[in-house]
């Protein structure tokens, strides 16, 4: 469960991530409180927010089974472990 929060948190901080490399590049001050003004850091959270709706909906879309197709789970048989794998069309 940690590792999705851990990546969204990442996905969030790229705006200003790229937002810091654009100051140090352009050697404008990063740790200067007048290259953050509050506009720029509301377009920054705006640009954060749309990334992370963005990969929620991705995320929801491409991932998972296919359509009518049902999951066997892992289980053993004769004495081994069989990995769990998607039936397609199962489902049906």
């Amino acid at each position: 469960m940690i590792r999705p929060i851990l990546t969204e948190i990442g996905i969030f901080l790229i705006p200003f991530a790229v937002y810091a490399a654009f100051l140090i590049a352009t050697r404008s001050g990063l740790l200067v409180q007048s290259s953050w003004p509050l506009h720029v850091i509301a377009k920054l959270s705006i640009a954060a927010l749309l990334l992370v709706v963005v990969s929620f909906v991705l995320l929801a879309h491409f991932s998972g089974a296919p359509p009518n197709s049902t999951y066997v789970p892992a289980h053993i048989e004769n004495g081994r472990l069989v990995p769990g794998k998607e039936i397609p069309g199962a489902g049906k």
